[in-house]
């Protein structure tokens, strides 16, 4: 039975700007890929926060059926928010342990209900440090980017 994995990755054009995420998804045989699909998209107006997280979501919501799955990101921010502080969130009624509202709570909210529906083990890899599918996730939310980009 093949692994699946999910490499995700945003990127912004000043933040807030253009942005785009990219996902290099991977099903691997023993450690050779078996099958590969590109997911991308961006927005004209928004943060590399939410294009990390739009890159996760649309990489769970590719996924025709339930599925144990890695999700590689080298966003701190979405694998500590979805492993550590999601919990708390809900239990909060959405607000943050200073009782403020959770930044990109709808994409949060629609983050967690994709992994509902899965397996997902979350794992950080450090960002522009020759990590080939990273770098590929990299590359993917830059086109992603690119028709919102002023002279793109």
């Amino acid at each position: 039975m093949p692994e699946l994995f999910a490499y995700t990755d945003g990127a912004c054009s000043g933040n807030p700007g253009p942005g785009g995420w990219g996902v290099l998804l991977q099903a691997k045989d023993g450690g050779r890929v078996v099958k590969e699909r590109e997911l991308k998209g961006g927005e004209p107006e928004t943060t590399n926060n939410r294009m990390e997280l739009l890159a996760a979501i649309n990489a769970l919501e590719a996924l025709e059926r339930p599925a144990e799955i890695t999700v590689v990101t080298d966003s701190a921010y979405v694998k500590n928010g979805i492993t550590s502080w999601l919990h708390g969130w809900k239990k909060n009624g959405w607000k943050t342990s200073a009782k403020k509202p959770v930044k990109n709570a709808e994409l949060w909210q629609r983050l967690d209900a994709a992994q509902a529906r899965h397996k997902v083990h979350w794992q950080w890899v450090k960002g522009h440090a020759g990590h080939p599918e990273n770098e590929r996730a990299d590359e993917l939310a830059r086109e992603g980017m690119k028709p919102f980009k002023r002279g793109g």
